[in-house]
Parts: C-alpha cells; structure tokens; sequence
C-alpha cells in the first residue's frame, strides 16, 4: 500500500495503519508520522498562544510598585474648643518672666516704686536740681490724694508705671481677672489726673512676676521692668549702706530701684545727695522711654 498521508486539504488529520504485511521501512515511517503528529499537537498539552500569554505581564493586573512606606498620617481633626491659650510672653530681658533687667544700651535709668507719698516731692527737686528724668511706679490708690504730683512727675518729662492699685505682693497668684483689675484701676486712676499719659511699664510688687502677670500686662500694652541694682532702701539699712551699694553696683545699662514712698523715706533723700552727682559724672541718665 501507499505512503500514509498525514493532513488534509481542510486541515483535518488522517493516518492510515499499514497492514501486517508491510515492510520495515513502512512500519519506520508510520511510528514518525505518529511522532509528528504528537509534536505538533503540543506535547506540552497547553496551546501555544496560551503559552505565550502564561508568561508575559498581565496588563489586566499591573504589578503594585510601593516605594518606602511614609508613616501613616491620621486625618486631620479641629481641635475642640477649650480654655483660651495664655497670652504670649513678650521676651523683653532676662529678669524674672521675661521682665526687662536693664535698659538695653549704655545709659542708666533710675526707678522710684510706691509713691506719690510725702517723701516725693523732695526726690522731684532732686531730680530737676540735676536734670535727670527718672521713671516713677505709681500705687493706683495713692494717685487721688496726690495729684498734683503726678501732673508735676509728667510736666517734668518724667516715665509712668503701673504698679498696681494695692501693692498686692502676691499678685502672681491671683486669677487674672483680678490681675487685670487691679493693673486697669490704676490706669484709670493716673488718667483721672493726668488723661492720655503714657503708662508703658508695669512692675510687680516685690519684683514678684509670673508669666500670667507680665503676658497680662503686655496685652494691657505695658514693659514689665524689674531691676539690676536694689539697695534695699526701704528696709532703711542706713545711708552710707545705700550708697556703697548704689555705686559700686551700678554699671553702663542698669535699671536701679529705689523707693519715694511706703515709709520713712529719709535715709534715700540723703543718700541720693550723694548719689545723683555722682550718676551725673559717670553715666547718661534716662526714663524708660515712653
């Protein structure tokens, strides 16, 4: 018999098996037509395009690129309202609270705390015997009685601060209402006696600051002072104590505390014969500036 034929016009496959009586070489040709026909239909048993898309990317599912994980930020939330933030602190020197230690330049600024008191008048002639301008600290509930004081302090080009309406010396632990209260009575009263005079400064009683009555009295628009020289006159340690101490502790920028009021005043009038030509020789003299 003939040759086996493998295919067909309209792509069918046909084998013909040889009868028992073929030859060797038909037998041969039929095992590789059988060989063939194996191959090509794909021994792997998986169709070639098939194949072909099982190892290529599949563009119906990209490949995640992450980079480096940032951490996890949680939405952001509006805090909810609570009491109202404390007022900034004006950073103004290196005196307790940020209060202002000295006067920032060369010059030297004297500062009387407690009055108007009957030892003022004395310390004003002082004061214009030499032309100095000084700063004056003002008790809110003495001003009433001593007007004309303070319109003499303003005429004579002298400062203004506030130094609260009662001496209270422990301010720093008062709610500040209260805080505000005795600082705005004050006010009002100087402006009673002297309207539209600049107050710029605060000092609190005792040289006690707190971050609540220095932030409270810049709110106010005032310049909490402290101090860098105190001779401690008011507890009236004697003259020549207040001098020594006043002159050998005052240098270029310092900011020195005295006192025209709150007692007996004498010992600082005497020594302050003795101290203010001796400032004048030495130093440039200012108020704080309004």
């Amino acid at each position: 018999m003939g040759t086996p034929a493998v295919g067909s016009p309209d792509g069918a496959m046909s084998l013909s098996v040889p009868h028992h009586g073929s030859s060797s070489m038909a037998r041969r040709e039929w095992v590789l037509g059988l060989a063939v026909l194996v191959l090509m239909l794909g021994g792997s048993g998986v169709p070639p395009a098939q194949a072909e898309v099982l190892h290529r990317p599949s563009a119906a599912r990209p490949v995640a690129v992450r980079a480096n994980p940032s951490p996890s930020v949680p939405p952001s939330r509006s805090p909810t309202p609570t009491a109202p933030l404390p007022l900034p602190i004006p950073d103004h020197g290196t005196g307790p609270a940020g209060s202002l230690r000295t006067t920032g330049s060369s010059a030297v600024a004297l500062t009387f705390d407690d009055g108007p008191w009957a030892y003022t008048p004395g310390v004003l002639d002082l004061l214009a015997q030499y032309h100095i301008k000084a700063t004056f600290c003002l008790i809110g509930r003495q001003v009433a009685a001593h007007a004309d004081l303070v319109r003499r302090m303003v005429a004579e080009g002298h400062t203004l601060c506030n130094h609260t309406w009662s001496h209270d010396l422990l301010l720093r632990t008062r709610s500040p209402d209260r805080i505000r209260a005795e600082l705005q009575r004050t006010a009002d009263a100087i402006h009673a006696v002297v309207p539209g005079a600049p107050i710029r400064y605060f000092r609190n009683p005792g040289g006690n600051f707190s971050a609540q009555t220095v932030a409270i009295a810049a709110s106010m628009g005032m310049t909490s002072i402290y101090w860098n020289v105190d001779p401690q006159d008011w507890t009236r340690p004697g003259v020549g104590a207040i001098i020594g101490n006043v002159l050998s502790r005052t240098g270029p920028g310092a900011i020195v505390l005295m006192h025209d009021g709150g007692g007996d005043r004498s010992q600082t009038m005497t020594a302050l014969r003795t101290i203010l030509p001796a400032f004048v020789r030495r130093f440039t003299l200012i108020p704080l500036p309004d």
